[in-house]
């Protein structure tokens, strides 16, 4: 045992740090497909990997050259799987440059906890969008530009029943209104609700790809809540959305 513990090489920091990093990335993957298609998808490569072993072992030569084909082109096919998913690691590192200044909510928290209380005290609905490090000026470009400042009136007025832009998303970018009447992506994530409406699933699917945060009013209970990381907090009173607000990072 002494001698095969001295045939082995000493190990290096740089060795342990390799480790650490490329554990820390296997988590982080690990966090970021949990609870999504991509889970389901990821089990499935790895059976027809046990089937590809399975079948050099036994001889079954033919099953062995079909997977073989397959998995040659596995970084192709991994590629156009998980686009989303790439997408979405790609933006969360990319929005934490060292040059990018984070925009703070804390600011404006106190003016959209009033207008969600009064929106949610009426049954009115709203989609309110709080961009933070990543920017959406591709979502902003879906409804018509505003560049107004954030204030409880403003929101409410936009989202009155009966006002042309009530329906789609209001953008925020600091203290001002960029845009309303945006149009957001549905989550295709397979075990949301199928009780939530077309509101909250649009929430959802915004901040499934970026870091932005979105408030919902239920048109139907009048119910307040908060979509952050691809999650929905429901049920929370204006008290708790401003404490939720206050308490962002950045």
């Amino acid at each position: 045992m002494h001698t095969f513990l001295q045939v082995l090489p000493k190990p290096r920091w740089q060795d342990v740090v390799d480790i650490l990093i490329v554990a820390y990335m296997i988590y982080r993957i690990a966090l970021l497909i949990r609870g999504t298609r991509t889970m389901q998808m990821v089990f499935g490569i790895a059976v027809i990997g046990i089937a590809f072993i399975a079948s050099q072992l036994v001889g079954l030569f033919t099953l062995n050259w079909l997977l073989n084909n397959f998995l040659g082109s596995a970084i192709i096919i991994l590629v156009v799987i998980f686009q989303a998913d790439i997408r979405r690691a790609l933006t969360g590192v990319g929005a934490r440059s060292f040059f990018v200044t984070p925009k703070r909510v804390a600011g404006i928290a106190q003016e959209l906890a009033s207008s969600a209380e009064w929106l949610s005290a009426r049954r009115i609905g709203a989609l309110i969008v709080i961009e933070r490090e990543v920017g959406l000026q591709d979502v902003a470009e879906t409804g018509r530009l505003i560049d107004g400042r954030v204030s409880p009136e403003m929101l409410e007025t936009i989202f009155m029943r009966g006002s042309p832009l009530h329906d789609g998303a209001v953008i925020i970018k600091g203290d001002r209104i960029v845009a309303a009447g945006c149009l957001l992506p549905l989550t295709t994530n397979p075990n949301v609700s199928l009780k939530l409406g077309t509101r909250h699933r649009a929430a959802i699917g915004l901040t499934e790809d970026n870091d932005a945060v979105v408030v919902v009013v239920s048109e139907e209970d009048g119910t307040i809540s908060l979509a952050r990381q691809g999650a929905l907090e429901r049920g929370l009173k204006a008290e708790q959305l401003l404490m939720s607000l206050r308490e962002l990072p950045g």
